[in-house]
């Protein structure tokens, strides 16, 4: 049976490949696109969805924007990473399908609460649609399978020393998330860095005959340069979000370890920072499967082979 998804994204380069790896699958039923504030602002991280599902031929899909800024601060948005539209690089087909007339938190609730299966759902932006979810809709927790997140690190972080980018934007979110009970998995820096696409295999991409493989390879193009800065010790790109469907469709490309994540949200200098107890060190019972390794290979295989589908 394919597991119905729902993506909560903010597309961002990375939300882009993960949105079209997911759909290259017939493993999942996916049941809506909703859109958060991060990577850009609002109004062109929910363009940005729209576009990627029409260039997918897929406005099947129900989209939904989300909530404009996070639940207690000012939004921050990573544009010196992803650009002006937050999808610079491609050329993008204008969306050839409208938004739905409610709110992400309402089309979430509404598919959820139709699904006869239970929903995967897959946050790879701030998580402030998925707290609002949760917490106005208790009834439905139980017709959540589980929640895989792109968010988090055990070790440093990337926007600040202590916090990854997600988590930081919103993290009482983040903390109403983790606090929630339901089964999570978070993909973290620990695990996303080493998912790095290098320059060959951009070009094993480009060299895929199909339009969804020759928009990833731009997409990459733009992507790497941020990450060319010598700080960051890369010799690719690392691909964040496609790491929470690739860990949905072989896992086992993964190491993992149970671990209870707690998140910082008053720390002078620790304000977003997930707090992996990888030791056992707090007494308190896990509630994360962490991601730490991959098989970047593979991982490499998985991508390639999933956009040579669109070629049929």
């Amino acid at each position: 049976m394919t597991r119905p998804i729902i993506l909560d994204c903010d597309p961002g380069h990375d939300d882009a490949i993960a949105i079209i790896l997911a759909l290259s699958s017939n493993a999942f039923s996916p049941l809506a696109v909703t859109t958060s504030a991060g990577n850009q602002t609002p109004d062109k991280t929910l363009n940005n969805a729209l576009r990627i599902l029409t260039l997918l031929g897929r406005s099947d899909i129900p989209v939904a924007g989300g909530a404009v800024k996070p639940l207690a601060r000012e939004l921050i948005i990573a544009d010196n990473v992803h650009g002006e539209t937050g999808l610079d690089g491609p050329v993008l087909p204008d969306p050839s399908f409208a938004p739905q007339a409610m709110t992400a938190v309402e089309l979430m609730a509404l598919k959820i609460k139709e699904s006869p299966a239970p929903v995967t759902l897959v946050p790879t932006g701030p998580l402030t649609n998925i707290a609002l979810l949760l917490a106005t809709h208790p009834e439905l927790h139980s017709n959540i399978e589980q929640i895989v997140l792109m968010g988090g690190a055990a070790g440093v972080g990337n926007w600040t020393p202590a916090a990854e980018f997600n988590i930081f934007v919103d993290p009482e979110a983040a903390d109403m998330v983790f606090k929630a009970g339901i089964p999570i998995t978070m993909c973290g820096l620990d695990v996303t860095h080493q998912a790095q696409v290098m320059d060959e295999d951009i070009a094993r991409i480009r060299a895929i005959e199909n339009p969804i493989a020759q928009c990833v390879a731009d997409l990459l193009d733009f992507f790497i340069l941020y990450h060319r800065d010598p700080k960051w010790g890369f010799t690719g790109a690392p691909l964040h979000d496609p790491c929470t469907i690739a860990w949905l469709l072989q896992p086992e490309l993964f190491t993992a370890q149970q671990a209870w994540v707690g998140i910082e949200t008053k720390g002078e200098h620790t304000q977003g920072m997930t707090v992996v107890d990888r030791y056992g060190l707090t007494g308190n019972q896990p509630n994360t499967n962490v991601l730490f390794d991959i098989d970047r290979a593979g991982f490499i295989d998985l991508l390639a082979q999933s956009l040579e589908t669109y070629s049929h």
